[in-house]
């Protein structure tokens, strides 16, 4: 897989890693309050459910306190793209690391390429959950995620309407 395509972003913030990884395996908190199942658990299963627009299901496959977490896409589904495989069997992998006296947080959803029909939504999507909403998780204690049947994002919004 061509790394090097893949979408990424990162911050630094004053808070440990652990403060960090925390964060991280809290996705109800910073991404989406329709999550179900566990998400701070090695090879345990989530589902990510946003309105009609969005679903999936995604296997932890990698959690190592303080440094890094990998999901795994096993299903996907977006109303507003014709390919539904686009997201299955791409990793969110989130990084973790002292910088300075700082950590920071790489975020890379590998395999989330520029050719993909969902790119344009994701890339604009990402930031917004990854730099706004989860950087304001671990610095206020308080994250913006998606509230049961309110879209965050613009994008969202619009293709909600779709």
């Amino acid at each position: 897989m061509d790394t090097n395509k893949s979408f990424s972003t990162s911050f630094t913030v004053d808070q440990t890693p652990e403060e960090v990884f925390a964060a991280v395996t809290n996705p109800r908190g910073w991404w989406s309050e329709e999550i179900e199942g566990d998400t701070d658990k090695f090879d345990a299963v989530f589902d990510y459910h946003f309105e009609d627009a969005h679903r999936c299901k995604i296997k932890i496959t990698e959690l190592v306190p303080g440094k890094k977490v990998v999901w795994h896409v096993l299903e996907n589904y977006m109303s507003f793209i014709k390919d539904q495989a686009e997201w299955v069997n791409t990793e969110m992998i989130f990084e973790i690391s002292e910088k300075d006296g700082k950590t920071e947080l790489k975020f890379t959803h590998e395999g989330l390429v520029p050719t993909y029909e969902c790119y344009d939504v994701c890339a604009n999507a990402w930031p917004t959950y990854i730099n706004g909403s989860m950087k304001d998780l671990i610095t206020t204690g308080k994250g913006h995620p998606n509230a049961t049947g309110r879209p965050t994002t613009e994008d969202e919004k619009e293709f909600t309407k779709k």
